[in-house]
């Protein structure tokens, strides 16, 4: 499989071989020494998620890192009407483009096909078709691919690497927080005035779609709001 990256061909070969270099280079780099890398490396063929959950501290550090990247936004139809808003502001304020990323199917016709609240009945399936497949999809535009996993945020997350190779997409994934503690998040956002998701005020630590997220009791790890009552930890964009 050969892949187009920054105006020459790399085979998933020679992307491994990318990736196993820079993590090794790259495990101790600033995030923000890691952002100028993959900039560098892959032009406008690299872009960043931002959920716009709980804190938008990678979409803000990636626009100061490197002005008028695209961050990549899925709105899966389901999100907190809060979520929405502070995509809108990130757009607005920060400087970078965000890219809205729509799944193939509606809400309304998601359960014409597969029949109401999908979300209780087959989490899996759900975050499947609204999440983790229109990411595959929209990355077929780009080589590499930022993400705000942090290694402090559960079990699930502890091993993430800075760059890997995502052999299941064929890209390059980095993860320029994934050094970063909960304290480190708060103090850029502090330093920086970073936009926050106000639902966060209101017990919401961790922001997904509206049904599958509940408030957070004090004591309480930050993700247990999501997916509450199931075994499920992720929607699959990571994993």
């Amino acid at each position: 499989m050969t892949i187009t990256t920054g105006g020459s061909a790399r085979t998933a070969e020679e992307l491994q071989a990318l990736a196993a270099r820079a993590a090794h280079e790259l495990e101790d780099a600033p995030a923000e020494e890691v952002l100028r890398w993959a900039a560098a490396t892959f032009g406008e063929r690299f872009a960043v998620t931002g959920s716009m959950g709980a804190d938008t501290v990678l979409s803000h550090l990636a626009g100061r890192v490197v002005p008028g990247i695209t961050v990549l936004f899925i709105d899966t139809g389901y999100h907190f009407a809060e979520t929405i808003g502070t995509r809108d502001a990130v757009d607005a304020v920060y400087d970078v483009n965000v890219r809205t990323v729509l799944p193939i199917l509606s809400v309304t016709q998601q359960d014409e096909a597969y029949g109401p609240r999908l979300y209780e009945r087959d989490p899996d399936r759900c975050c499947a078709m609204r999440k983790v497949d229109p990411l595959n999809a929209v990355l077929g535009d780009y080589d590499a691919w930022g993400s705000g996993v942090r290694r402090d945020e559960g079990p699930s997350r502890a091993g993430t690497p800075v760059v890997a190779f995502d052999a299941k997409r064929g890209k390059i994934k980095v993860s320029p927080l994934a050094r970063w503690t909960q304290d480190d998040v708060d103090r850029y956002a502090q330093e920086h005035g970073t936009l926050v998701n106000p639902l966060v005020w209101d017990d919401y630590p961790s922001i997904g779609c509206e049904p599958c997220t509940r408030r957070v009791a004090p004591g309480e790890d930050a993700r247990a709001g999501r997916w509450a009552g199931l075994a499920k930890t992720e929607c699959g964009i990571h994993l």
